[in-house]
């Protein structure tokens, strides 16, 4: 008989935020897949779960995900670790597949956990705490309110489609903006509508600011902007 592969979202980075289902899991299964971009290196998705789930070095299993940008490449990475993973299925094992986040929302473990079910084997996906939702609660705003709407994308299409989607939406979100500070601070000076800009950097980890966006600071990889259309907080509700 297969084994069982959860997909589970740590969460942003604090480890109290890690929920109990997660916890439960990563303690049940027999492996505990790790994404790493090469064999030996640290996992942050990891890093979260050892400070609050006992979990014994044998039990520890590194999956290589090479972050590439041509589609084909990222293909055969994903390939190659599903391969891997099912070979411990294959021999009755459960496992979890542990990622950042939550596993719906732009999570490369969801593209293992998919062909894997489609495959034929059981798969079950743990939520976990988005970054934009824990970084909104830090920084004390709403993302969305009443009738408002909205958006959430990533930042590889670059300034361009920030451009085409902030008329449209009263509210913004732009994952792993930290090479576009620069450029949505211009966008946002152009704009003839009041906006406020949210910087959500290292959520739960170390280095961590929230705060107003600003050009001039050093931004790590992990770093979320929530746009807001200041007339939206005058609304009545």
């Amino acid at each position: 008989m297969r084994g069982k592969l959860y997909g589970i979202g740590v969460g942003p980075g604090d480890p109290s935020l890690l929920t109990l289902q997660a916890k439960k899991r990563l303690e049940e299964v027999d492996y505990v897949f790790i994404p790493v971009k090469k064999i030996g290196e640290d996992s942050k998705a990891f890093g979260i779960v050892k400070q609050v789930v006992d979990i014994p070095k044998e039990k520890v299993i590194p999956v290589i995900f090479a972050m590439k940008r041509d589609r084909k490449e990222q293909e055969k990475g994903w390939e190659l670790a599903t391969k891997q993973i099912a070979a411990y299925l294959e021999q009755g094992k459960s496992g979890a597949l542990i990622t950042l986040g939550d596993v719906s929302i732009y999570s490369t473990a969801f593209y293992v956990c998919d062909r894997l079910k489609k495959a034929g084997y059981d798969t079950e996906m743990v939520a976990g705490i988005p970054s934009f939702c824990a970084g909104a609660s830090l920084a004390g705003i709403s993302l969305a309110e009443g009738k408002e709407s909205l958006m959430v994308i990533p930042s590889l299409k670059g300034i361009e489609q920030i451009k085409q989607v902030l008329p449209f939406f009263d509210n913004l979100v732009i994952m792993k903006a930290s090479r576009f500070i620069s450029e949505i601070e211009t966008l946002l000076e152009e704009q003839e509508e009041a906006m406020t800009a949210y910087v959500m950097s290292q959520v739960g980890m170390e280095g961590e600011y929230i705060g107003p966006l600003d050009s001039k600071r050093e931004y790590e990889y992990l770093t979320t902007v929530v746009i807001k259309k200041e007339s939206n907080d005058t609304k009545e509700q």
